[in-house]
Protein backbone atom coordinates (compact mmCIF):
# COMPACT_ATOMS: atom_id res chain seq x y z
CA UNK A 1 0.00 0.00 0.00
CA UNK A 2 1.09 3.56 -0.58
CA UNK A 3 2.21 4.15 3.02
CA UNK A 4 4.37 1.01 3.07
CA UNK A 5 7.62 2.80 2.23
CA UNK A 6 10.16 0.63 4.11
CA UNK A 7 13.12 0.70 4.26
CA UNK A 8 12.47 4.46 4.13
CA UNK A 9 11.51 5.98 7.50
CA UNK A 10 8.65 8.46 7.86
CA UNK A 11 8.96 10.84 10.84
CA UNK A 12 5.98 13.04 11.69
CA UNK A 13 7.59 14.61 14.80
CA UNK A 14 6.68 18.31 14.94
CA UNK A 15 9.58 20.70 14.34
CA UNK A 16 10.14 24.36 13.52
CA UNK A 17 13.31 23.85 11.50
CA UNK A 18 14.04 26.14 8.58
CA UNK A 19 14.32 24.51 5.16
CA UNK A 20 17.72 23.92 3.57
CA UNK A 21 18.60 23.47 -0.08
CA UNK A 22 18.45 19.65 0.11
CA UNK A 23 14.94 19.63 1.58
CA UNK A 24 11.87 19.08 -0.60
CA UNK A 25 9.52 21.95 -1.49
CA UNK A 26 5.80 21.14 -1.74
CA UNK A 27 4.65 24.37 -3.41
CA UNK A 28 0.85 24.43 -3.69
CA UNK A 29 -1.83 26.56 -5.26
CA UNK A 30 -5.56 25.78 -5.52
CA UNK A 31 -5.04 22.15 -4.47
CA UNK A 32 -2.35 21.66 -7.12
CA UNK A 33 1.30 20.90 -6.44
CA UNK A 34 4.28 22.28 -8.35
CA UNK A 35 6.18 19.28 -9.73
CA UNK A 36 9.16 18.96 -12.04
CA UNK A 37 9.47 16.77 -15.11
CA UNK A 38 12.24 14.20 -14.70
CA UNK A 39 14.43 12.51 -17.31
CA UNK A 40 12.02 9.56 -17.57
CA UNK A 41 9.09 11.87 -18.38
CA UNK A 42 7.43 11.46 -14.99
CA UNK A 43 6.88 13.98 -12.22
CA UNK A 44 9.04 14.53 -9.14
CA UNK A 45 9.01 16.77 -6.06
CA UNK A 46 11.65 19.52 -6.40
CA UNK A 47 14.19 20.44 -3.75
CA UNK A 48 14.64 24.07 -2.68
CA UNK A 49 18.04 24.07 -4.38
CA UNK A 50 16.35 23.36 -7.73
CA UNK A 51 14.93 26.90 -7.71
CA UNK A 52 18.38 28.53 -7.49
CA UNK A 53 18.37 31.88 -5.68
CA UNK A 54 14.55 31.84 -5.54
CA UNK A 55 14.84 28.75 -3.35
CA UNK A 56 16.17 30.87 -0.49
CA UNK A 57 13.08 33.11 -0.65
CA UNK A 58 10.80 30.05 -0.77
CA UNK A 59 12.56 28.59 2.27
CA UNK A 60 11.65 31.70 4.27
CA UNK A 61 7.95 31.03 3.51
CA UNK A 62 8.08 27.29 4.16
CA UNK A 63 6.18 25.36 6.86
CA UNK A 64 7.77 22.11 8.08
CA UNK A 65 5.60 19.04 7.45
CA UNK A 66 7.61 15.86 8.16
CA UNK A 67 10.80 14.07 7.18
CA UNK A 68 11.68 10.87 5.35
CA UNK A 69 15.12 9.39 6.06
CA UNK A 70 16.07 12.65 7.80
CA UNK A 71 15.30 14.89 4.80
CA UNK A 72 12.63 17.53 5.42
CA UNK A 73 9.47 18.09 3.40
CA UNK A 74 8.08 21.62 3.56
CA UNK A 75 4.80 23.24 2.52
CA UNK A 76 4.86 26.53 0.65
CA UNK A 77 1.65 28.33 -0.27
CA UNK A 78 2.11 29.77 -3.77
CA UNK A 79 -0.73 32.12 -4.77
CA UNK A 80 -0.21 33.49 -8.26
CA UNK A 81 3.26 31.97 -8.72
CA UNK A 82 3.91 31.10 -12.40
CA UNK A 83 5.29 27.62 -13.01
CA UNK A 84 8.92 27.78 -14.25
CA UNK A 85 9.91 25.98 -17.44
CA UNK A 86 9.88 22.22 -16.90
CA UNK A 87 7.47 22.52 -13.97
CA UNK A 88 3.70 22.27 -13.73
CA UNK A 89 1.03 22.67 -11.06
CA UNK A 90 -0.37 19.11 -11.01
CA UNK A 91 -3.60 17.73 -9.49
CA UNK A 92 -3.37 15.49 -6.44
CA UNK A 93 -4.34 12.47 -8.56
CA UNK A 94 -0.85 12.58 -10.14
CA UNK A 95 0.58 11.14 -6.91
CA UNK A 96 -1.16 7.83 -7.63
CA UNK A 97 1.57 7.15 -10.20
CA UNK A 98 4.63 9.07 -8.94
CA UNK A 99 7.74 6.91 -8.48
CA UNK A 100 9.35 5.98 -6.17
CA UNK A 101 6.35 5.26 -3.98
CA UNK A 102 7.72 6.94 -0.85
CA UNK A 103 7.66 10.23 -2.80
CA UNK A 104 4.05 9.60 -3.81
CA UNK A 105 3.20 9.03 -0.14
CA UNK A 106 5.00 12.25 0.80
CA UNK A 107 3.11 14.17 -1.87
CA UNK A 108 -0.41 13.06 -0.93
CA UNK A 109 0.29 13.53 2.79
CA UNK A 110 1.45 17.07 2.07
CA UNK A 111 -1.69 17.82 0.08
CA UNK A 112 -3.81 16.65 3.00
CA UNK A 113 -2.06 19.12 5.30
CA UNK A 114 -2.45 21.84 2.64
CA UNK A 115 -6.23 21.32 2.45
CA UNK A 116 -6.45 21.45 6.24
CA UNK A 117 -4.49 24.70 6.50
CA UNK A 118 -6.55 26.32 3.75
CA UNK A 119 -9.83 25.30 5.41
CA UNK A 120 -8.73 26.63 8.82
CA UNK A 121 -7.48 30.08 7.81
CA UNK A 122 -10.23 31.60 9.97
CA UNK A 123 -11.52 30.50 13.35
CA UNK A 124 -14.75 28.51 13.21
CA UNK A 125 -15.79 29.90 16.60
CA UNK A 126 -15.20 33.66 16.28
CA UNK A 127 -14.06 34.22 12.68
CA UNK A 128 -10.65 35.71 13.55
CA UNK A 129 -7.68 34.80 11.35
CA UNK A 130 -5.78 31.82 12.76
CA UNK A 131 -2.03 31.41 13.30
CA UNK A 132 0.32 28.42 13.26
CA UNK A 133 0.92 26.90 16.68
CA UNK A 134 4.46 27.30 17.97
CA UNK A 135 4.40 24.00 19.90
CA UNK A 136 2.49 21.43 17.79
CA UNK A 137 1.01 20.72 14.36
CA UNK A 138 -2.10 22.83 14.77
CA UNK A 139 -3.55 26.27 14.09
CA UNK A 140 -4.72 28.50 16.94
CA UNK A 141 -6.99 31.51 17.16
CA UNK A 142 -5.20 34.39 18.91
CA UNK A 143 -8.56 35.95 19.80
CA UNK A 144 -10.51 33.13 21.47
CA UNK A 145 -7.89 30.38 21.88
CA UNK A 146 -9.63 27.79 19.68
CA UNK A 147 -7.19 25.06 18.54
CA UNK A 148 -7.66 23.09 15.30
CA UNK A 149 -5.75 19.93 14.38
CA UNK A 150 -5.38 18.28 10.93
CA UNK A 151 -8.62 16.76 9.71
CA UNK A 152 -8.78 12.95 9.78
CA UNK A 153 -12.10 11.25 8.97
CA UNK A 154 -12.41 7.58 10.01
CA UNK A 155 -14.07 5.28 7.48
CA UNK A 156 -14.59 1.55 7.06
CA UNK A 157 -14.00 -0.55 3.95
CA UNK A 158 -15.48 -4.04 3.87
CA UNK A 159 -14.89 -7.22 1.90
CA UNK A 160 -18.28 -8.98 2.01
CA UNK A 161 -17.81 -12.69 1.38
CA UNK A 162 -19.96 -15.79 0.99
CA UNK A 163 -17.84 -18.89 0.64
CA UNK A 164 -16.01 -18.56 -2.70
CA UNK A 165 -17.71 -15.25 -3.57
CA UNK A 166 -17.12 -11.57 -2.80
CA UNK A 167 -19.18 -8.46 -3.59
CA UNK A 168 -17.59 -5.88 -5.89
CA UNK A 169 -19.21 -2.53 -6.66
CA UNK A 170 -18.75 0.42 -8.99
CA UNK A 171 -19.40 3.99 -7.91
CA UNK A 172 -21.86 6.09 -9.84
CA UNK A 173 -19.77 8.74 -11.68
CA UNK A 174 -19.55 11.98 -9.69
CA UNK A 175 -16.95 14.59 -8.66
CA UNK A 176 -16.56 12.71 -5.35
CA UNK A 177 -16.04 9.31 -7.02
CA UNK A 178 -13.74 9.58 -10.05
CA UNK A 179 -12.50 5.98 -9.61
CA UNK A 180 -14.20 3.70 -12.16
CA UNK A 181 -12.69 0.33 -11.21
CA UNK A 182 -14.27 -2.29 -8.99
CA UNK A 183 -14.40 -1.30 -5.33
CA UNK A 184 -15.45 -2.68 -1.96
CA UNK A 185 -18.29 -1.28 0.11
CA UNK A 186 -17.05 1.66 2.18
CA UNK A 187 -18.33 4.59 4.18
CA UNK A 188 -17.58 7.13 6.90
CA UNK A 189 -18.10 6.51 10.60
CA UNK A 190 -20.99 8.51 12.06
CA UNK A 191 -21.30 10.06 15.52
CA UNK A 192 -22.01 7.48 18.21
CA UNK A 193 -21.01 4.47 16.09
CA UNK A 194 -18.41 1.78 16.65
CA UNK A 195 -16.53 0.58 13.57
CA UNK A 196 -18.61 -2.61 13.66
CA UNK A 197 -21.83 -0.55 13.72
CA UNK A 198 -20.62 1.36 10.67
CA UNK A 199 -19.84 -1.91 8.86
CA UNK A 200 -23.39 -3.18 9.39
CA UNK A 201 -25.05 0.13 8.47
CA UNK A 202 -23.00 0.78 5.32
CA UNK A 203 -23.57 -2.75 4.01
CA UNK A 204 -27.31 -2.48 4.61
CA UNK A 205 -27.48 0.97 2.99
CA UNK A 206 -25.37 0.18 -0.08
CA UNK A 207 -26.28 -3.42 -0.92
CA UNK A 208 -29.15 -4.33 1.44
CA UNK A 209 -27.48 -7.31 3.12
CA UNK A 210 -26.92 -8.56 6.66
CA UNK A 211 -23.50 -9.84 7.74
CA UNK A 212 -21.89 -11.75 10.58
CA UNK A 213 -18.38 -12.62 11.77
CA UNK A 214 -17.00 -9.10 11.25
CA UNK A 215 -13.18 -9.30 11.41
CA UNK A 216 -10.67 -6.46 11.47
CA UNK A 217 -7.99 -6.68 8.76
CA UNK A 218 -5.77 -3.56 8.92
CA UNK A 219 -5.91 0.21 8.49
CA UNK A 220 -4.51 2.73 6.02
CA UNK A 221 -4.10 6.52 5.97
CA UNK A 222 -5.72 7.63 2.69
CA UNK A 223 -4.78 11.28 2.28
CA UNK A 224 -6.67 11.69 -1.02
CA UNK A 225 -9.86 12.10 1.06
CA UNK A 226 -8.41 13.01 4.50
CA UNK A 227 -9.41 9.52 5.63
CA UNK A 228 -8.16 6.77 7.90
CA UNK A 229 -9.50 3.64 6.21
CA UNK A 230 -10.21 0.72 8.56
CA UNK A 231 -10.55 -2.60 6.73
CA UNK A 232 -12.85 -5.48 7.70
CA UNK A 233 -13.91 -8.83 6.30
CA UNK A 234 -17.54 -9.83 6.93
CA UNK A 235 -19.55 -12.91 5.97
CA UNK A 236 -23.04 -12.92 4.47
CA UNK A 237 -25.79 -13.70 6.98
CA UNK A 238 -28.94 -14.96 5.23
CA UNK A 239 -30.44 -13.85 1.90
CA UNK A 240 -27.83 -13.00 -0.77
CA UNK A 241 -30.11 -10.76 -2.89
CA UNK A 242 -28.33 -7.46 -3.53
CA UNK A 243 -30.37 -4.23 -3.40
CA UNK A 244 -28.14 -1.46 -4.81
CA UNK A 245 -28.10 2.05 -3.35
CA UNK A 246 -28.57 3.65 -6.76
CA UNK A 247 -27.77 7.24 -5.81
CA UNK A 248 -24.20 6.15 -4.90
CA UNK A 249 -23.50 2.91 -6.81
CA UNK A 250 -23.96 2.07 -10.49
CA UNK A 251 -23.64 -1.67 -9.84
CA UNK A 252 -22.89 -4.31 -7.21
CA UNK A 253 -22.54 -8.04 -7.87
CA UNK A 254 -21.17 -11.28 -6.47
CA UNK A 255 -17.86 -12.42 -8.03
CA UNK A 256 -16.11 -15.72 -7.55
CA UNK A 257 -12.38 -15.71 -6.77
CA UNK A 258 -11.54 -16.52 -10.39
CA UNK A 259 -13.74 -13.68 -11.65
CA UNK A 260 -12.14 -10.98 -9.50
CA UNK A 261 -9.85 -8.86 -11.74
CA UNK A 262 -6.20 -8.75 -10.77
CA UNK A 263 -4.95 -5.43 -9.43
CA UNK A 264 -2.25 -3.65 -11.42
CA UNK A 265 -1.31 -1.20 -8.65
CA UNK A 266 -1.42 -2.31 -5.02
CA UNK A 267 -1.50 1.12 -3.39
CA UNK A 268 -4.80 0.93 -1.49
CA UNK A 269 -6.22 -1.23 1.27
CA UNK A 270 -9.19 -2.08 -0.98
CA UNK A 271 -6.88 -3.46 -3.67
CA UNK A 272 -4.99 -5.51 -1.11
CA UNK A 273 -8.12 -6.97 0.47
CA UNK A 274 -9.45 -8.09 -2.91
CA UNK A 275 -6.19 -9.85 -3.72
CA UNK A 276 -5.98 -11.41 -0.25
CA UNK A 277 -9.42 -12.95 -0.80
CA UNK A 278 -8.60 -14.07 -4.36
CA UNK A 279 -5.17 -15.58 -3.67
CA UNK A 280 -5.22 -16.26 0.07
CA UNK A 281 -2.46 -13.76 0.96
CA UNK A 282 -0.54 -10.78 -0.38
CA UNK A 283 2.53 -12.98 -0.83
CA UNK A 284 0.65 -15.44 -3.05
CA UNK A 285 -0.67 -12.55 -5.14
CA UNK A 286 2.87 -11.31 -5.82
CA UNK A 287 3.97 -14.88 -6.61
CA UNK A 288 1.19 -15.07 -9.20
CA UNK A 289 2.26 -11.72 -10.67
CA UNK A 290 5.86 -12.90 -11.01
CA UNK A 291 4.76 -16.20 -12.57
CA UNK A 292 2.68 -14.28 -15.13
CA UNK A 293 5.67 -12.06 -15.99
CA UNK A 294 7.90 -15.09 -16.53
CA UNK A 295 5.35 -16.64 -18.89
CA UNK A 296 5.07 -13.41 -20.87
CA UNK A 297 8.88 -13.17 -21.14
CA UNK A 298 9.02 -16.76 -22.38
CA UNK A 299 6.21 -16.10 -24.86
CA UNK A 300 3.95 -18.70 -23.31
Amino acid sequence: MIQDIAPHRFDLTYKRDKASGDDYALCMENNRTLLRKNAAGGWEIPRFSDFGKDGEDLADLAYYLFSIDGTGYYYVKMPGYPAPAGYEFCPTSVFRSVEPMYQAFAGITATQLHRWKESRRFCGRCGHETEDSLTERAVVCPACGQVEYPKISPAVIIAITDGDRMILTRYRPSPDHAYRGYALVAGFVEIGETFEDTVRREIMEEVGLRVRNIRYYKSQPWAFSDTEMVGFFAELDGDDTIRVQEDELSEANWFTRDEIPDETVMNSIGSEMKMVFKYGSVEKYYEAVEAKKRKEEQGV
